[in-house]
Protein backbone atom coordinates (compact mmCIF):
# COMPACT_ATOMS: atom_id res chain seq x y z
CA UNK A 1 0.00 0.00 0.00
CA UNK A 2 1.33 3.05 -0.87
CA UNK A 3 2.37 5.03 2.88
CA UNK A 4 0.40 8.68 4.21
CA UNK A 5 3.01 11.72 3.50
CA UNK A 6 3.00 14.00 6.23
CA UNK A 7 4.95 17.35 6.82
CA UNK A 8 6.15 18.99 10.21
CA UNK A 9 7.35 22.47 9.82
CA UNK A 10 9.13 23.86 12.73
CA UNK A 11 9.87 27.40 13.86
CA UNK A 12 8.86 30.68 15.56
CA UNK A 13 9.55 32.31 12.18
CA UNK A 14 6.80 31.06 10.73
CA UNK A 15 4.15 31.41 13.30
CA UNK A 16 5.10 34.60 13.81
CA UNK A 17 4.93 36.16 10.31
CA UNK A 18 8.86 36.81 10.23
CA UNK A 19 8.84 34.03 7.51
CA UNK A 20 6.50 32.67 4.91
CA UNK A 21 6.66 29.03 4.79
CA UNK A 22 7.82 27.61 1.43
CA UNK A 23 7.42 24.47 2.42
CA UNK A 24 3.80 23.09 2.03
CA UNK A 25 3.83 23.97 -1.51
CA UNK A 26 6.88 22.59 -3.00
CA UNK A 27 6.54 19.18 -1.02
CA UNK A 28 3.15 19.30 -2.33
CA UNK A 29 4.97 20.18 -6.01
CA UNK A 30 7.11 17.44 -5.51
CA UNK A 31 4.90 14.59 -4.73
CA UNK A 32 2.63 15.04 -7.57
CA UNK A 33 5.26 15.11 -9.45
CA UNK A 34 5.57 11.28 -8.66
CA UNK A 35 2.35 10.63 -8.50
CA UNK A 36 1.69 10.90 -4.75
CA UNK A 37 -0.26 13.72 -2.35
CA UNK A 38 0.32 15.14 0.75
CA UNK A 39 -2.07 13.90 3.59
CA UNK A 40 -1.26 16.30 6.46
CA UNK A 41 0.86 19.01 7.35
CA UNK A 42 2.05 20.65 11.14
CA UNK A 43 3.03 23.76 11.72
CA UNK A 44 4.83 23.92 15.61
CA UNK A 45 6.80 26.39 17.18
CA UNK A 46 10.37 26.45 19.01
CA UNK A 47 8.60 24.78 22.12
CA UNK A 48 10.76 21.57 23.02
CA UNK A 49 7.59 19.78 24.40
CA UNK A 50 5.15 20.27 21.38
CA UNK A 51 7.99 19.26 19.15
CA UNK A 52 8.69 16.31 21.04
CA UNK A 53 4.72 15.45 20.88
CA UNK A 54 4.35 16.09 17.14
CA UNK A 55 7.31 13.69 16.55
CA UNK A 56 6.01 11.09 18.76
CA UNK A 57 2.82 11.05 16.67
CA UNK A 58 5.09 10.79 13.35
CA UNK A 59 6.51 7.96 14.54
CA UNK A 60 3.76 6.27 15.68
CA UNK A 61 1.92 6.85 12.57
CA UNK A 62 3.62 4.73 10.59
CA UNK A 63 3.47 8.05 8.10
CA UNK A 64 6.34 9.36 5.22
CA UNK A 65 6.93 12.29 7.51
CA UNK A 66 9.14 15.11 6.68
CA UNK A 67 10.34 17.91 9.83
CA UNK A 68 11.59 20.81 8.35
CA UNK A 69 13.68 23.28 10.65
CA UNK A 70 15.21 22.92 14.22
CA UNK A 71 17.91 20.42 13.37
CA UNK A 72 21.15 23.50 13.76
CA UNK A 73 22.96 24.12 16.96
CA UNK A 74 22.06 27.19 18.24
CA UNK A 75 20.17 27.48 21.41
CA UNK A 76 16.64 27.87 19.48
CA UNK A 77 17.36 24.41 17.41
CA UNK A 78 15.20 21.98 19.49
CA UNK A 79 14.46 19.14 16.64
CA UNK A 80 17.49 16.52 17.71
CA UNK A 81 16.92 16.48 21.05
CA UNK A 82 13.25 16.10 20.42
CA UNK A 83 13.43 13.22 18.29
CA UNK A 84 15.44 11.22 20.31
CA UNK A 85 12.62 11.85 23.18
CA UNK A 86 10.50 11.31 21.30
CA UNK A 87 12.27 7.90 20.47
CA UNK A 88 13.54 7.27 23.78
CA UNK A 89 17.04 7.06 22.59
CA UNK A 90 20.59 8.48 22.99
CA UNK A 91 22.07 11.80 21.21
CA UNK A 92 24.88 10.03 19.86
CA UNK A 93 27.53 11.86 17.10
CA UNK A 94 27.06 9.77 13.65
CA UNK A 95 30.22 8.94 12.28
CA UNK A 96 29.43 9.61 8.59
CA UNK A 97 28.05 13.35 10.02
CA UNK A 98 31.22 14.49 11.53
CA UNK A 99 33.25 13.25 8.32
CA UNK A 100 31.24 15.30 6.35
CA UNK A 101 31.05 17.89 8.80
CA UNK A 102 34.55 18.44 9.20
CA UNK A 103 34.83 18.15 5.48
CA UNK A 104 33.02 21.24 5.32
CA UNK A 105 35.02 22.86 8.00
CA UNK A 106 38.36 22.70 6.38
CA UNK A 107 36.69 23.61 2.56
CA UNK A 108 35.36 26.75 4.61
CA UNK A 109 38.76 27.00 6.04
CA UNK A 110 40.68 26.92 2.97
CA UNK A 111 38.38 29.54 1.33
CA UNK A 112 39.52 31.80 4.08
CA UNK A 113 43.09 31.21 3.81
CA UNK A 114 42.84 29.75 7.10
CA UNK A 115 44.50 26.65 8.77
CA UNK A 116 41.88 24.19 9.96
CA UNK A 117 42.16 23.48 13.73
CA UNK A 118 39.48 20.65 14.42
CA UNK A 119 40.27 21.30 17.96
CA UNK A 120 38.92 24.95 18.04
CA UNK A 121 35.97 25.29 20.61
CA UNK A 122 33.64 26.78 17.39
CA UNK A 123 34.70 23.40 15.01
CA UNK A 124 34.10 21.61 18.17
CA UNK A 125 30.40 23.31 18.46
CA UNK A 126 29.82 22.36 14.89
CA UNK A 127 30.17 18.46 15.65
CA UNK A 128 26.96 19.20 17.47
CA UNK A 129 25.26 19.27 13.71
CA UNK A 130 25.95 15.55 13.10
CA UNK A 131 24.58 14.38 16.62
CA UNK A 132 21.43 12.47 15.93
CA UNK A 133 19.67 10.04 17.69
CA UNK A 134 20.80 6.38 17.82
CA UNK A 135 20.57 4.64 14.96
CA UNK A 136 19.35 7.28 12.78
CA UNK A 137 20.65 7.66 8.77
CA UNK A 138 21.81 10.81 7.38
CA UNK A 139 20.25 12.16 4.59
CA UNK A 140 23.47 13.99 2.28
CA UNK A 141 23.24 17.81 1.58
CA UNK A 142 24.23 18.71 -1.60
CA UNK A 143 24.63 22.38 -0.68
CA UNK A 144 27.02 22.26 2.02
CA UNK A 145 27.51 18.60 3.16
CA UNK A 146 25.43 19.49 6.45
CA UNK A 147 23.68 16.39 6.74
CA UNK A 148 20.09 15.78 7.64
CA UNK A 149 19.18 12.74 9.25
CA UNK A 150 16.57 9.72 8.93
CA UNK A 151 14.43 7.70 11.84
CA UNK A 152 12.71 5.29 10.22
CA UNK A 153 10.23 6.83 7.98
CA UNK A 154 10.70 10.35 9.57
CA UNK A 155 13.05 12.34 7.66
CA UNK A 156 14.78 15.66 9.38
CA UNK A 157 16.08 18.45 6.84
CA UNK A 158 17.10 21.72 7.79
CA UNK A 159 14.58 24.82 7.49
CA UNK A 160 16.37 26.64 4.27
CA UNK A 161 14.84 26.03 1.13
CA UNK A 162 17.87 25.68 -1.06
CA UNK A 163 18.60 22.84 1.24
CA UNK A 164 15.19 21.05 2.06
CA UNK A 165 13.95 20.58 -0.97
CA UNK A 166 16.97 18.66 -2.68
CA UNK A 167 17.32 16.58 0.18
CA UNK A 168 13.57 15.71 0.47
CA UNK A 169 13.76 14.82 -3.60
CA UNK A 170 16.45 12.54 -2.48
CA UNK A 171 14.58 10.74 0.12
CA UNK A 172 11.96 10.30 -1.89
CA UNK A 173 13.78 8.89 -5.38
CA UNK A 174 16.07 6.46 -2.60
CA UNK A 175 13.85 5.59 -0.20
CA UNK A 176 10.09 5.45 -2.06
CA UNK A 177 10.28 5.30 -5.75
CA UNK A 178 8.39 1.74 -5.27
CA UNK A 179 5.15 4.01 -5.02
CA UNK A 180 5.51 6.44 -7.44
CA UNK A 181 2.54 6.29 -9.83
CA UNK A 182 2.72 8.97 -12.09
CA UNK A 183 -0.33 9.66 -14.64
CA UNK A 184 -2.62 7.50 -12.59
CA UNK A 185 -4.87 10.52 -10.27
CA UNK A 186 -6.83 12.57 -12.85
CA UNK A 187 -9.09 15.17 -11.73
CA UNK A 188 -12.18 16.75 -14.02
CA UNK A 189 -14.23 19.75 -12.52
CA UNK A 190 -17.29 22.26 -13.53
CA UNK A 191 -17.46 25.78 -12.69
CA UNK A 192 -21.25 25.89 -11.07
CA UNK A 193 -23.39 29.21 -10.84
CA UNK A 194 -26.28 30.05 -8.78
CA UNK A 195 -26.31 26.39 -6.75
CA UNK A 196 -25.57 25.97 -2.90
CA UNK A 197 -23.43 23.45 -1.39
CA UNK A 198 -26.11 21.93 0.76
CA UNK A 199 -28.69 21.55 -2.07
CA UNK A 200 -25.56 19.70 -4.04
CA UNK A 201 -24.48 17.67 -1.04
CA UNK A 202 -26.91 14.49 -1.96
CA UNK A 203 -25.77 14.24 -5.45
CA UNK A 204 -21.76 14.41 -4.26
CA UNK A 205 -23.05 11.48 -1.66
CA UNK A 206 -24.82 9.51 -4.48
CA UNK A 207 -21.32 10.19 -6.67
CA UNK A 208 -18.68 8.83 -4.21
CA UNK A 209 -21.20 6.12 -3.29
CA UNK A 210 -21.63 4.54 -7.04
CA UNK A 211 -18.33 5.03 -7.94
CA UNK A 212 -15.52 3.12 -5.49
CA UNK A 213 -12.69 4.55 -5.20
CA UNK A 214 -13.65 8.54 -6.22
CA UNK A 215 -13.81 11.06 -4.45
CA UNK A 216 -16.04 14.26 -5.24
CA UNK A 217 -14.50 17.54 -4.55
CA UNK A 218 -16.30 21.10 -3.83
CA UNK A 219 -14.57 24.69 -4.05
CA UNK A 220 -17.07 27.31 -3.72
CA UNK A 221 -15.78 30.95 -3.77
CA UNK A 222 -17.33 34.21 -3.43
CA UNK A 223 -15.28 37.04 -5.32
CA UNK A 224 -13.20 34.81 -8.00
CA UNK A 225 -11.77 37.48 -10.45
CA UNK A 226 -13.40 36.19 -13.22
CA UNK A 227 -16.43 33.95 -11.79
CA UNK A 228 -17.39 35.66 -9.11
CA UNK A 229 -19.69 33.85 -7.05
CA UNK A 230 -19.37 29.85 -7.98
CA UNK A 231 -18.99 26.59 -7.13
CA UNK A 232 -15.85 24.22 -8.93
CA UNK A 233 -17.43 20.62 -8.67
CA UNK A 234 -15.51 18.07 -9.49
CA UNK A 235 -14.18 14.45 -9.01
CA UNK A 236 -10.98 12.88 -8.93
CA UNK A 237 -9.52 9.37 -8.82
CA UNK A 238 -8.14 7.27 -11.22
CA UNK A 239 -7.87 8.24 -14.91
CA UNK A 240 -10.31 5.10 -16.31
CA UNK A 241 -12.68 6.03 -13.13
CA UNK A 242 -13.35 9.62 -13.62
CA UNK A 243 -14.92 10.02 -16.98
CA UNK A 244 -17.64 7.79 -15.84
CA UNK A 245 -17.90 9.40 -12.47
CA UNK A 246 -17.70 13.12 -14.08
CA UNK A 247 -20.40 12.31 -16.54
CA UNK A 248 -22.55 11.06 -14.05
CA UNK A 249 -22.41 14.42 -11.67
CA UNK A 250 -22.75 16.60 -14.96
CA UNK A 251 -25.94 14.57 -15.64
CA UNK A 252 -26.62 14.70 -11.83
CA UNK A 253 -26.89 18.40 -12.12
CA UNK A 254 -29.77 18.49 -14.60
CA UNK A 255 -32.75 18.61 -12.53
CA UNK A 256 -30.97 21.96 -10.03
CA UNK A 257 -31.00 23.49 -13.63
CA UNK A 258 -28.25 25.72 -12.79
CA UNK A 259 -25.59 27.44 -14.95
CA UNK A 260 -22.46 25.66 -16.00
CA UNK A 261 -19.12 27.14 -17.09
CA UNK A 262 -15.81 25.97 -18.11
CA UNK A 263 -14.71 22.43 -17.25
CA UNK A 264 -11.05 21.79 -16.10
CA UNK A 265 -8.90 18.84 -16.18
CA UNK A 266 -5.64 18.33 -13.61
CA UNK A 267 -3.42 15.25 -13.64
Amino acid sequence: MVPNFGLIVIGDEILSGKRADKHLPKVIELLKARGLSLAYADYVGDDPDRITAALQRAFASGDVVFSTGGIGATPDDHTRQCAARALAVDLLLHPQAKALIEQRMQEVALEQGKPFDPSQADNLHRLNMGVFPQSAEIIPNPYNKIPGFTCGRVHFVPGFPVMAWPMIEWVLDTHYAAFFAKDTWLERSVIVFGAMEATLTPLMETIERDFSGIKVFSLPSVDHPEFGRHIELGVKGAPEAVAAAFAALRDGLTPFQVKLGPEMVRS
